[in-house]
């Protein structure tokens, strides 16, 4: 318990985006909203500057390095200079599962979608999801500068810069069924142990290819893999006895 009180550990899961935003994108009367544009302001670096000519090679190929790193970063120094870090990560989070439905990550990634219409649904979002104001502000920024389609990117990026920034782990943990808080809060003291770290977020995913058991990944970009699935033991008996397996569920 006395572990648990210094290093306390957040457990989050996917939730489905409100039905009310994508019932919003289906609607064909849409009310135009102005934008306000009373929202703090919120300072990014100049990008087209920054990485003009900045490449990096991948598979021979010379390739532009992605902003998103950057625009992450601009948006926890903002946070960070409001006191809203803690806030601004829920933020990103209630984003992240808006996003995980496909028609909302299409309306906010296509480019021929009017900049407006994008407006009014940042301005529904922000409303329903009681986002910070300079949340809100950042994806208007993203929508004017035409950048939407970094999004998702820039998610993962600002998770990346939070944790670091709390000295976190992330642990993601796979399973078949929902696990019970108490085994979640063992899993988050073994990853502790391992890792060393202050404090450890666990985020939940239900995968029924695993059959049973799980599946923990941690690290940097998950390199870190415990993977305790009964695939994966079918996998190692049948590479033991040299014959071929096919999984299905």
């Amino acid at each position: 318990m006395a572990a648990l009180q210094q290093s306390p550990v957040t457990f989050q899961s996917r939730s489905p985006p409100s039905t009310r935003i994508v019932a919003k994108l289906r609607s064909q009367n849409r009310v135009r909203i102005s934008f306000s544009g009373s929202f703090p302001s919120l300072k990014l670096p100049t990008l087209t500057a920054k990485y003009a000519g900045k490449t990096k090679r991948r598979g021979g190929v010379m390739m532009a390095e992605s902003p998103a790193p950057s625009y992450a970063s601009a948006l926890a120094d903002v946070a960070v200079s409001n006191g809203a870090l803690e806030a601004t990560s829920a933020d990103i989070e209630k984003i992240e599962n808006i996003l995980s439905d496909p028609q909302v990550r299409y309306f906010f990634t296509c480019p021929v979608i009017d900049v407006e219409k994008k407006r009014e649904m940042i301005e529904e979002i922000s409303s329903t999801y009681k986002l910070q104001p300079h949340t809100a502000n950042f994806l208007n920024i993203l929508v004017d500068m035409k950048r939407t389609e970094l999004i998702e990117e820039i998610v993962k990026e600002f998770e990346t810069v939070y944790n670091k920034l709390m000295d976190t782990e992330l642990a993601v943990v796979s399973s078949v069924v929902k696990l019970e808080p108490e085994h979640l809060s063992q899993i988050a003291k073994g990853v502790q142990k391992l890792t060393g770290a202050k404090n450890v977020r666990i985020k939940t995913v239900i995968d029924p290819s695993l059959i049973a058991g799980l599946k923990i990944s941690y690290g940097s970009s998950a390199s870190k893999l415990i993977d305790m699935s009964v695939k994966k033991q079918i996998e190692e008996i049948a590479s033991q006895l040299d014959v071929d397996v096919n999984i299905s569920v």
